[in-house]
């Protein structure tokens, strides 16, 4: 065999390894990873209640009333074709005002001090549309959504915790609650739900 020929099986052969590696165990394996890691990215985030979509786990709804659990303040009205932060820095008059209105709501909303509201609660995410709150926001709203529900503390509780972010979702920052699973939880044991958009 000649060196022509010598280099067109060398490179023929590389090509069938490249492609056994880098077209099909290489997608393989990063699939298998994303159905341990991040299943619902992996797999779609839509959730459904009797056959119907109402909701995306990775989109936070907008709330009214008391039964269910508000989420972050959004910049854009939770749209997410318009998905954006406010822009304003910390020293910006604007953000001052938005932060202290938005307090005062949640303290009234809840019933307590202005000083026992969580900054979460008053602040909106980078993209005004995260539905993960923190464990302290959501215990701020679980004595009400309880009530609002003719459900006990320990009820809800519980949903809050089966909707809590744990392990590999937890580890770079801290649990968070996840608003829009919660409340599509909390809409299955609920005998009167309003003011959720569906």
């Amino acid at each position: 065999m000649n060196a022509y020929g010598r280099q067109f099986f060398t490179a023929l052969r590389f090509l069938l390894c490249a492609t056994l590696l880098l077209g099909l165990a290489y997608p393989v394996l990063v699939f298998g990873l994303g159905q341990v890691v991040a299943p619902a990215q992996a797999n779609g985030s839509i959730i459904s209640n009797g056959g119907k979509a109402v909701g995306s786990s990775l989109l936070a709804q907008p709330v009214t009333g008391t039964a269910y659990f508000y989420p972050r303040p959004s910049a854009v009205g939770w749209d997410p074709a318009t998905s954006s932060a406010t822009n304003l820095g910390p020293n910006q008059a604007a953000l001052v005002e938005a932060i202290a209105k938005n307090r005062a709501e949640v303290a009234a909303r809840e019933k307590v001090a202005p000083d026992a509201v969580p900054i979460d609660a008053v602040t909106a995410s980078g993209s005004g549309l995260d539905p993960d709150i923190s464990s302290a926001y959501a215990a701020l709203q679980l004595p009400r959504v309880a009530s609002a529900n003719g459900l006990s503390e320990a009820a809800v509780k519980d949903l809050v915790e089966q909707n809590t972010s744990t392990g590999v979702n937890a580890f770079l920052g801290q649990p968070s609650v996840n608003t829009t699973t919660l409340n599509a939880a909390l809409k299955a044991v609920q005998k009167t739900p309003t003011g959720l958009r569906e």
